[in-house]
């Protein structure tokens, strides 16, 4: 009997056994989804994973709100595909990269606890270095870049641009801006590099740096984002916000179909061909048709003509702003939107209205299921291939590169290059470089000791801000005092009047003026005066005693009334935090290199003037800028006069005369 029951235990073990194992193996076989085994080819992982979705998860993905209404729980329960922050929007006033890394981690949390997991995209406007953050390093802004005519220092600026963005826990910048400013009345013309789109073409070479380089067996139109350390880019604003009309800010673009391609497309090409993983559509209209409702350009041309396979995302409300007024049809500007051609909606607020309205109109097939899936495969392909679903959450280890000295420096070559020497002297008698050892010089104007109308808009703030408490840099006031002999004295005022400048024996003066911080919109001047009190700190001081004139401005500027009276003019245009790089040329510690990127007028009754125009006469072509070389003797460090280089150079000249004379003998 003991014997029996001992076979039937062992009958049933061993079934139990093999129920267990299959059961196991089934579960292990449901637990196994592709889209998360990385070794798959990203093609495979995303039709996995669109073929697990539902509709309402595919819609989510094609969403993207402001991180002030975002929230965990949002981010699971409507699988949100992206988070941004508008401009100044940060996690906290001088908010610290472990700030800024907690709050992305948290959404990210959010999305990875959603049924899928699928991980969301953080962007943000990082346009001229990460210019929301306190103490990165903030660049000069596209304008004066075009002035450098060095792709191969914009793919070291988008390079360092690139890690101090990942720093903080974001993957994705909204950057570059590739428009050809054909109008400096346009309030953004400081972000475009150039009026000539060869430039343009040229400086996308940003891509490089904030991407990486696309693999040679790349097919042309895959986004692409080399690790960790690089970030996905979007090229902005498709197309033609460049050239509308008195350069009004998302106002109408009249052009026929040559000059759109010749002018403003080109660079477009560029970037797709570069890799870029996503294209910004542009608020203005073409022709009168708004872009954010222009199939024929954004499906037809972009992505059926040149390929472009990442995503396209729209402007903030910019689907808005297809109706006038806006929003008054949003169920409208919906449909228009999405059957454009648009993949991600920068709402960036209302996101429960975004996916009713869109949701009824799919399941209503006003929109086709297949436009739905386009937009979700773009944006999964843009995740997939930077590695968010490998790395969704970000770290601290990258914390130092924020505003590291060596950005900062490369910061400092990027202005010093940029600069665009105007006028040098009277009479044939040279101003610049200016000598260090003078023993009484005067700073003056607005401009000389203000960080924040250094750095111009798109910084600390969606506007910018003035004055020097939002964030560290050196302003010109500063580098000039660090660079001068110890025994300068130098004096500053903002606006002295010509009485004083005669009685005080200055040996020269350094009057730093221009425009006020300003950002899209509240940019636009059918004017392009400088800002008060410019003119009469020009007038007053240049008309007592030698001066060099410094313009701080987003675009060329009415300056042609007092050319008279200054001795040197220097275009600097928004240079950022790194106030050094422009006494570095002052002083001659390096020479002049910098061209106008764009034409400088004598009137805006000129306007618009291009180079090519029939109409051209300028103050200063495009092109233009005159040329100085380093002083020798002089130190690149700051604060040092150059004498100990005189001891050298004369060592080195009795080194030379002494081997001379035994070959010679």
């Amino acid at each position: 009997m003991r014997e029996v029951f001992r076979v039937k235990m062992v009958k049933i073990s061993t079934s139990t056994v093999w129920i267990m194992m299959l059961w196991w193996s089934w579960t292990a076989m449901a637990e196994y989804m592709k889209y998360k085994d990385p070794k798959l080819p990203v093609e495979v992982r995303i039709q996995d994973l669109m073929s697990r979705m539902t509709l309402e998860e595919k819609i989510g993905q094609m969403v993207q709100i402001d991180r002030t209404v975002a929230t965990a729980q949002i981010m699971r329960d409507y699988s949100i595909g992206s988070v941004l922050s508008g401009g100044g929007s940060t996690p906290l006033l001088q908010a610290s990269v472990a700030d800024w890394v907690n709050m992305v981690n948290e959404f990210q949390k959010g999305s990875l606890s959603s049924r899928l997991g699928i991980p969301m995209i953080y962007g943000i406007d990082a346009v001229h270095g990460h210019n929301n953050v306190y103490k990165a390093t903030i660049f000069p802004h596209n304008i004066g870049l075009g002035a450098s005519r060095d792709p191969e220092l914009l793919k070291r600026i988008g390079a360092a641009t690139a890690i101090e963005v990942r720093a903080t826990g974001i993957p994705y910048v909204f950057a570059p801006c590739i428009a050809v400013c054909r109008d400096p009345r346009w309030g953004r013309c400081y972000e475009s590099y150039s009026e000539d789109p060869k430039i343009v073409r040229e400086m996308t070479d940003i891509i490089i740096g904030l991407q990486g380089k696309i693999p040679n067996a790349s097919l042309k139109g895959v986004p692409y984002v080399a690790g960790n350390n690089k970030v996905a880019a979007c090229a902005k604003h498709f197309v033609g916000d460049g050239g509308t009309t008195r350069g009004i800010n998302e106002n109408n673009t009249l052009i026929d179909t040559h000059g759109l391609m010749s002018i403003h497309m080109p660079a477009y090409n560029d970037s797709i061909i570069k890799g870029v993983s996503t294209i910004m559509v542009s608020y203005s209209s073409l022709n009168g048709e708004k872009m954010h409702a222009n199939r024929n350009l954004i499906t037809g041309f972009l992505k059926d003509t040149l390929k472009f396979k990442g995503f396209v995302i729209s402007d903030w409300e910019g689907i808005d702003r297809i109706t006038s007024p806006p929003k008054s049809n949003y169920t409208y500007s919906v449909q228009a939107s999405i059957l454009a051609g648009i993949d991600m909606v920068m709402l960036p607020f209302n996101h429960t209205e975004f996916i009713d309205d869109l949701t009824y109109l799919v399941k209503n097939r006003i929109i086709p299921m297949d436009r739905i899936n386009d937009a979700v495969e773009r944006i999964l392909l843009v995740k997939f291939n930077m590695g968010l679903f490998e790395t969704p959450l970000a770290d601290l280890s990258l914390a130092d590169e924020v505003g590291s000295q060596e950005h900062r420096n490369l910061g400092r070559e990027a202005v010093r290059k940029s600069l665009v020497l105007l006028k040098n002297g009277k009479n044939e008698d040279p101003l610049l470089p200016l000598p260090k050892n003078a023993s009484k010089i005067l700073v003056a104007g607005s401009h000389a000791d203000n960080l924040g109308y250094q750095c111009g808009g798109w910084t600390i703030t969606w506007q910018g801000f003035s004055g020097n408490n939002y964030t560290s840099g050196t302003t010109i006031l500063n580098a000039i005092t660090s660079t001068v002999s110890k025994s300068t004295e130098v004096v500053f005022r903002e606006d002295p009047d010509t009485d004083y400048v005669k009685s005080s024996s200055f040996n020269y003066a350094i009057v730093v003026v221009g425009e006020r911080p300003y950002t899209e919109s509240a940019g636009d001047s059918p004017t392009l005066t400088m800002e008060d009190p410019g003119s009469s700190v020009i007038n007053n001081v240049c008309g007592a005693v030698k001066c060099v004139v410094v313009v701080i401005s987003g675009r060329p500027i009415v300056i042609e009334p007092y050319i008279s009276s200054i001795d040197a003019l220097v275009a600097a245009w928004l240079p950022g935090t790194e106030g050094q790089g422009v006494t570095d040329v002052l002083f001659g510690d390096y020479g002049f290199t910098g061209k106008l990127s764009r034409t400088w007028f004598k009137t805006v009754d000129q306007l618009p003037m291009n180079i090519g125009d029939p109409h051209y006469d300028p103050l200063f072509p495009f092109g233009f800028g005159l040329t100085t070389k380093s002083v020798v003797g002089r130190s690149i460090s700051a604060g040092v006069d150059g004498r100990p280089y005189i001891i050298f150079i004369m060592v080195s000249v009795f080194i030379s005369l002494y081997f001379t004379g035994i070959f010679l003998t």
